[in-house]
């Protein structure tokens, strides 16, 4: 069936009843959570809201909406009924948050078993996903798990993980594993985790919804950040839950999308500047970003530098005092 063709689904939200497209964000997320088209799942994401996405996962988005963060960013409680649960991005340091995932890991107790806040993990070290782990861990004695921060105080230093993971780890907890896949790119430090009972893959800021995320050198770096993207292609996958948004339906096909429009993006500076012969950042990002809004441009530059970065990596492109220009076909050498 195609988009065009598949039926509409019925949800709530602040602005009253709604049929949703495929085109909406909330369409997979509300097909999974309201199989048989009632319309009580939520079109919308609402910080402080509890939004029970399986048996064994919740989301509660914390108050930090922005224009670079959405709605706010996505904290998730994993754990079945009865069980304690684990906390992955415990988000920015809001006391009203953090109480709000105390109390929503209470609610998880059945007959005197669990609710306890036991695992903290973070997906990277942006100070919109990790901030709040401290202020998690001395409230409830969990155990910290992730990379650490890069050096260099950019990023959260007060993320200080007991347990460092590392690729391919399994973690066990109660009742349910998840499975590490380091996926640098975005941050040098950025890992998803595979609930391997549900196949779903909590992605950070690894894959976002409704926009890509920025690739800043020198942490971010945009070939590893596409080797990362490929990296997940032969994972069996049912669902993406993402740092920001809805979950995401049909993983592999959102997967190659990203992939094509960054290298769509690449194409597209590579052919501007051999257009203009040499160019600036600042001269370039105008006709790079030409379909993203101005306000997002300081942003975009720093994407646009990692694209320049990889094109010099690869060959295509030089770099002298600040302007870049095409190589010359079958030139080699520095």
């Amino acid at each position: 069936m195609t988009e065009s063709a598949a039926p509409q689904r019925p949800a709530t939200g602040a602005k009253g009843p709604r049929q949703l497209v495929p085109t909406d964000y909330a369409y997979a997320e509300v097909g999974k959570l309201d199989p048989e088209g009632k319309g009580d799942a939520f079109y919308d994401i609402v910080p402080g809201r509890i939004v029970a996405l399986s048996a064994r996962v919740r989301r509660l988005t914390a108050p930090n909406p922005s224009y670079m963060t959405g709605p706010g960013t996505n904290s998730y409680l994993v754990g079945a009924a009865g069980e304690d649960v684990a906390v992955i991005d415990p988000g920015p340091p809001e006391p009203s948050h953090i109480e709000a995932l105390v109390a929503a890991a209470a609610a998880n107790a059945r007959d005197g078993r669990g609710g306890r806040v036991r695992w903290i993990l973070a997906t990277h070290t942006h100070r919109d996903h990790s901030p709040g782990a401290a202020l998690l861990a001395a409230k409830t004695g969990a155990e910290v798990i992730g990379l650490p921060p890069p050096a260099g105080g950019t990023q959260d230093d007060s993320f200080k993980p007991g347990h460092v993971v590392k690729d391919g780890e399994r973690i066990r907890l109660s009742g349910c594993t998840l499975r590490v896949i380091h996926t640098p790119g975005h941050a040098s430090n950025q890992c998803c985790y595979l609930l391997e009972e549900e196949k779903l893959l909590f992605t950070g800021d690894h894959i976002m919804q409704g926009s890509t995320v920025v690739i800043n050198p020198p942490d971010g770096d945009m070939a590893v950040y596409i080797a990362a993207l490929r990296k997940l292609l032969p994972e069996d996958l049912e669902w993406l839950a993402p740092g920001h948004g809805f979950l995401i339906g049909n993983p592999r096909r959102a997967v190659e999308l990203l992939i094509t429009h960054r290298l769509g993006r690449e194409k597209k500076v590579l052919d501007k500047l051999r257009n203009l012969g040499s160019a600036s950042v600042d001269e370039l990002v105008p006709w790079a970003y030409d379909d993203v809004p101005p306000q997002i441009h300081q942003w975009a530059m720093r994407s646009l530098l990692a694209h320049l970065i990889k094109l010099q990596g690869d060959g295509q492109v030089s770099e002298t005092n600040g302007r870049w220009q095409p190589r010359q076909a079958g030139r080699t050498g520095g």
